[in-house]
């Protein structure tokens, strides 16, 4: 069997054996239902609360202020929503930009539809929001400001304490989605003055189907799903208590290793980018060139298409994306390249290829290498790139 190189980390993340480790007897031996009475029920319940500790201090928040969601989408929804509807009294006026997760912009485009206005900032070329526009915007009606912690498909990260800032100057509530920043860069929901972040945990070798949404305390937020009295009556349904457990020794694991991993990535993620761009002509980064997620490189390549060089690195092995998981598929080129100002033609080119800490120097290398080989091959095939060759000369 040929040796699998997963590159897609942004996409999904292996549960660390520590995280399984921790998970197992939640699933047989102390399989209890934490919101019943009897003694045994207890086991689940500590588990649950203690949780709830470890993924709170990852962020510098209190216990009571997190809420355990099925993932990153749900926890968008939920605070968007919810802050739509208990807020409606003062405005109907929300504020994000145009190179959100979608689970962000379709939940802004069916809040427009229920009477919302929403402003959708534009970002630079290298994908920052410019916090200039950010002000102008604001009106005595806005109510939120959701703007991502770090992007996804570039790896931007967004000046957040300096939004956060902003939107607590002018009585405004500030929501950002975490789900590729949290267990990966430092944050501190005090410090960078968030009202409301998402998490996911299978971004950072958790489980899927568990994530979290923070709520600052005081934040009026009513209920998103309505049933059973669990996480304080504000989102019903039996809890996954081995999800739960997951993603808290996961996010413990991440706290204690995200210097050290982050150190290793950005190194990798460096040296990836300095060969493909030193080697292979007419190639884009995507994205901010160091104020970007450690383990996140994303280019385009002039005159193909991404698709293609996935499905060759896909046969030696190599798994990587053109984009977001979430729209894979699609025809359309991504949002994002074409709001940091891409002609479609190049952002189809796209490739993006994310790293983890057992990634190695030499899975670098391999890649890089066969890059150059595709790259060069498929161009071979290009009669766009045949007509630009003879231009040039």
């Amino acid at each position: 069997m040929k040796k699998l190189i997963y590159l897609d980390n942004a996409a999904t993340t292996q549960v660390s054996e520590e995280v399984l480790s921790e998970m197992l007897p939640f699933f047989r031996q102390i399989y209890s239902n934490p919101s019943a009475v009897y003694s045994f029920a207890g086991e689940s319940k500590k588990a649950v609360d203690h949780a709830r500790k470890q993924a709170a201090t990852l962020i510098g928040a209190n216990t009571e202020e997190i809420y355990f969601t099925g993932g990153g989408s749900e926890s968008d929804n939920w605070a968007l929503k919810a802050v739509a509807e208990a807020y409606c009294s003062k405005g109907k006026h929300i504020i994000t930009s145009k190179i959100e997760h979608h689970a962000i912009l379709h939940t802004c485009e069916y809040l427009e539809k229920q009477g919302y206005e929403v402003t959708y900032l534009d970002v630079d070329e290298e994908g920052k929001i410019l916090l200039e526009e950010l002000k102008a915007a604001i009106r005595p009606d806005t109510i939120l400001i959701s703007i991502m912690a770090a992007n996804n498909e570039i790896g931007t990260i967004e000046p957040i304490a300096e939004i956060g800032k902003i939107a607590h100057e002018n009585g405004v509530l500030f929501h950002t989605d975490a789900v590729q920043a949290y267990g990966h860069i430092p944050i501190n929901v005090d410090d960078m003055k968030i009202d409301m972040l998402s998490a996911s945990g299978h971004k950072f070798n958790g489980p899927k189907g568990i994530g979290i949404l923070y709520i600052r305390k005081g934040v009026k937020i009513r209920s998103f799903i309505h049933g059973g009295a669990q996480e304080r009556s504000r989102r019903a349904g039996t809890s996954n208590v081995p999800g739960i457990v997951g993603f808290g020794k996961a996010a413990q694991i991440a706290g204690e290793t995200m210097e050290e991993r982050a150190a290793k990535e950005t190194a990798l993620r460096d040296h990836l980018m300095e060969r493909v761009l030193a080697e292979v002509p007419y190639v884009k980064l995507n994205g901010h060139r160091t104020d970007r997620l450690p383990n996140n490189v994303n280019f385009c390549f002039r005159f193909i298409e991404g698709e293609s060089l996935l499905i060759l690195l896909d046969q030696l092995g190599v798994c990587a994306s053109s984009g977001s998981a979430c729209t894979s598929g699609s025809l359309d080129p991504s949002h994002v390249l074409l709001a940091i100002g891409l002609p479609h033609e190049i952002a189809h080119g796209s490739l993006r290829i994310t790293l983890s800490e057992e990634t190695t120097l030499e899975d670098i290398d391999f890649v890089a290498d066969e890059l150059k080989k595709f790259v060069g091959r498929l161009r071979g095939m290009s009669p766009l790139y045949e007509d630009f060759v003879k231009k040039q000369k």
